[in-house]
């Protein structure tokens, strides 16, 4: 035993395990894991600001029932953003999460609203109460979305302060993405006229979002000379973008709902692959910390590498056995209680 301890130490302090490169596949990971958050819970965020359209007590509890079995199981994603964060890039989390932490709370102030609010509004049913929490889901749902969204800008432009005029209106992006990513799934999940409005509102949004997608990049490249706006990546996934888009409007008027769902879903990895991809090789703009600075060292790499690879499917295959068992649309009768 101490023969193979001896051996192995060596081994996995002295370089990346089997010579890939940790450095890049983790900057990877990281934001594809946010990404997967964005997603998953952007679409209960988005159910969450379309609740302020619904009129009835039956249409509300349809918006409900549906992201009812999800929404606090898809917040695991950012539990582990942050631990892989701090696992491999401790010195960005460090000086990111201190540098912001009044945001921090916004953040986590606005998730903990959003999460009690609809089990509140399930205690009584009485106008003013429900009207009232109705009122703090819809806030926590818009709010929640509109931080992450500042944060990410924030982070991506190397905003030192509270906020700035991009990281606003990135903001306001994100808040308009998850509006379209909460219409898309509501066409998996309801029927009738909830499904026929939403899809609108949805589409409505989707324009929206373009615009406000492009006004953050402008406005952010021009105080940020790391963001290369006109480089052949960054104009490669915009025009990915604009054809998701395009598809997702096309495939919900034609009622192909999986497929506009998937082209939401393609629009949000975009996003996320796209900051990436303006800050690479920098992982933290304010700083100047660059992907090589910031990264554990070898072992400490070696080892959270090893552990991902058996983690990380277990939690995938949870999801997949959640979404499994909760598949198909609401129906009559099913209530989020």
């Amino acid at each position: 035993m101490t023969d193979v301890s001896i051996v192995a130490t060596p081994a996995l302090a002295n370089g990346p395990l089997f010579g890939l490169p940790l450095e890049e596949l983790w900057f990877g990971l990281v934001f594809a894991v946010f990404g997967t958050f964005l997603f998953l819970d952007g679409f209960d965020f988005g159910v969450g600001a379309l609740f302020a359209t619904r009129t009835t007590d039956g249409e509300r509890e349809q918006l409900l029932t549906a992201i009812g079995p999800f929404w606090d199981g898809n917040e695991v994603w950012l539990v582990v953003f942050g631990g892989m964060l701090f696992a491999v890039f401790p010195s960005v989390y460090a000086t990111l999460f201190s540098r912001h932490y009044l945001l921090m709370f916004a953040i986590l102030g606005a998730l903990i609203v959003r999460g009690l609010a609809p089990e509140m509004y399930e205690q009584r049913h009485d106008e003013d109460w429900q009207r009232w929490w109705g009122r703090a889901f819809i806030g926590g749902s818009i709010a929640s979305p509109f931080f992450l969204g500042v944060f990410v800008g924030n982070w991506l432009f190397g905003v030192e302060g509270v906020a700035s005029i991009a990281s606003l209106l990135a903001g306001l992006a994100v808040v308009a993405l998850t509006i379209v990513d909460g219409a898309a799934f509501l066409g998996l999940k309801t029927r009738g006229d909830v499904r026929l409005e939403t899809r609108s509102l949805g589409h409505l949004a989707q324009v929206v979002y373009l615009l406000l997608a492009v006004a953050t990049l402008v406005v952010g490249s021009r105080s940020s000379p790391h963001v290369a706006l006109l480089s052949v990546p960054t104009l490669g996934l915009l025009g990915l973008t604009v054809l998701l888009a395009g598809v997702h409007v096309v495939a919900g008027w034609a009622g192909r709902y999986y497929l506009a769902f998937v082209a939401v879903a393609g629009q949000v990895y975009g996003l996320v692959a796209l900051a990436a991809t303006l800050l690479f090789p920098l992982i933290d703009p304010a700083t100047g910390l660059t992907v090589a600075d910031a990264i554990v060292s070898p072992l400490s790499l070696n080892l959270t590498t090893i552990g991902a690879a058996v983690l990380l499917p277990l939690v995938a295959s949870y999801f997949v056995v959640l979404y499994s068992a909760f598949s198909g649309p609401v129906e009559d009768g099913e209530s989020y209680a």
